[in-house]
């Protein structure tokens, strides 16, 4: 573990933003993966440095899918992953930062992965991360993948470069969201106090480490985590996501981020556009 994969392989621009190192079989349709989380860190660590931030653990559960499935289930070079579905817990206790940069390991295992010839097209798989020993995380993925050509079909034309993102509104103040900077923060005030606007920052270095067509699961996951953060601010740590994408988030119509109390003790998260949901994310807490 003294260099991180090639970045292509978990669809990242910048190594920096790689977090792992290695991979094997361990059975069939069975992986581990290394991975190495630094000690600071903009957006996936605190701003005290003293814990990894919850979504880290979600990146590089995502890293791992996409490297397999590329590695070891031969998707090829620029098909075009789509977030499902992406449920994880994880355990705060065991995500303080340490002396040196930690180095946790995923073990993976793919379910259902769905063909289309002898190309796979989609798959379900589930992820233990572990650290020292101590289970940090467990998740569980479903996600498909196409072809470029399909891809821009399904796209209707829409890149990068011909999408105009609606104009970035002020936003919340730091603290509101539980962060440290104004640049990181992806809510704007609205019309209510349980619904803000999506601030959609394609310069950001971290959600947009790459120019891209639609909002990422990403920056969703994040304004799940802050909009739970401005709704009752300092009662708990976002620990838990079960978030459905229903359908792409487009970079040139407003996106709206709403929040009511869960039957089962979650806060449900609702994100909009027009007059139909992008996602819904249920968040779990846990007491500081």
């Amino acid at each position: 573990m003294t260099a991180t994969v090639p970045c292509q392989l978990v669809h990242r621009a910048a190594v920096a933003e790689t977090f792992l190192t290695g991979w094997s079989r361990t059975a069939a349709d069975r992986f581990s993966v290394s991975a190495q989380w630094p000690r600071t860190h903009g957006l996936h660590v605190s701003a005290d440095r003293s814990a990894y931030e919850p979504l880290l653990v979600v990146e590089t559960v995502r890293q791992s899918g996409t490297l397999i499935a590329h590695t070891e289930y031969e998707v090829p070079m620029g098909h075009h992953f789509v977030l499902q579905e992406f449920e994880v817990d994880t355990f705060p206790q065991h995500l303080a930062v340490g002396a040196v940069p930690a180095e946790p390991v995923v073990e993976v295992a793919f379910t259902e992965v769905q063909y289309r010839g002898r190309r796979p097209v989609a798959a379900r798989y589930t992820a233990d991360v572990l650290r020292g020993g101590d289970r940090v995380a467990t998740a569980r993925v479903a996600f498909s993948c196409t072809g470029d050509s399909v891809y821009r079909r399904l796209r209707g034309g829409r890149t990068p470069a011909t999408v105009s993102p609606v104009p970035v509104p002020s936003p919340l103040p730091p603290a509101a969201v539980g962060r440290a900077l104004p640049e990181d923060v992806v809510l704007a005030p609205a019309d209510r106090p349980d619904r803000w606007q999506l601030r959609v920052d394609t310069a950001h270095p971290v959600f947009f480490d790459h120019p891209l067509d639609h909002v990422p699961g990403m920056l969703l996951l994040e304004a799940a985590r802050q909009a739970v953060w401005a709704r009752s601010p300092g009662a708990g740590l976002p620990v838990s996501f079960r978030i459905a994408f229903h359908r792409y988030a487009e970079l040139d119509e407003p996106t709206w981020i709403e929040v009511s109390e869960g039957s089962d003790g979650t806060v449900q998260v609702l994100g909009i556009q027009g007059e139909s949901a992008v996602f819904a994310c249920a968040v779990g807490t846990a007491a500081w």
